[in-house]
C-alpha cells in the first residue's frame, strides 16, 4: 500500500548505524544517499527514508505512530529486535510474542529507534 515512509532524525550518522543493523536483518543493502542527504533503504518496492527535517527544526517522534516492518518468521522478529537493541534502540511494550487480533495472529516485537520513533517487527502467522 505505501511506497515510502520518512522519519526525521537529529543525528543522521547515529541513525545510519542503527538502521544499517535493523534493516540488515532483512537483507536490505546499505542505504543510498539522496540529493537532500537523506538515507534511503530500499526493500521489495518500498523505501524507508531517514532525514533531517527540511524545515530546519528538531526531529521529534510522533506520539501514537508506529512503523511496522514485515518480517519472514518469528525467529527473524527476535533477531530484528535483538539487533536493534544492540545498535542503540530500546525494546518497548510486551516481549516478542504471538498476538491475536480479529484479522488473525501475528508474531511481533517493538523497538524505539535512537530518535524515539516506534517500530514494530511483525510476522503474520498463517492459519
Amino acid at each position: 500500500m505505501f511506497r515510502s515512509v520518512v522519519l526525521g532524525s537529529n543525528d543522521i550518522d547515529r541513525s545510519k548505524r542503527f538502521y544499517d543493523v535493523v534493516m540488515g536483518v532483512l537483507g536490505v543493502a546499505p542505504p543510498e544517499l539522496n540529493f537532500r542527504g537523506a538515507l534511503v533503504y530500499r526493500h521489495k518496492g518500498a523505501a524507508l527514508m531517514i532525514t533531517r527535517p527540511l524545515d530546519g527544526n528538531a526531529a521529534t517522534a510522533a506520539n501514537g505512530n508506529t512503523v511496522a516492518i514485515t518480517l519472514d518468521s518469528p525467529d527473524q522478529v527476535h533477531a530484528w529486535q535483538e539487533a536493534g537493541v544492540a545498535a542503540g534502540g530500546t525494546a518497548i511494550e510486551d516481549p516478542p510474542g504471538l498476538r491475536s487480533y480479529p484479522s488473525g495472529q501475528v508474531y511481533s516485537a517493538y523497538l524505539r529507534d535512537p530518535d524515539g520513533h516506534k517500530l514494530c517487527g511483525i510476522c503474520p502467522i498463517e492459519p
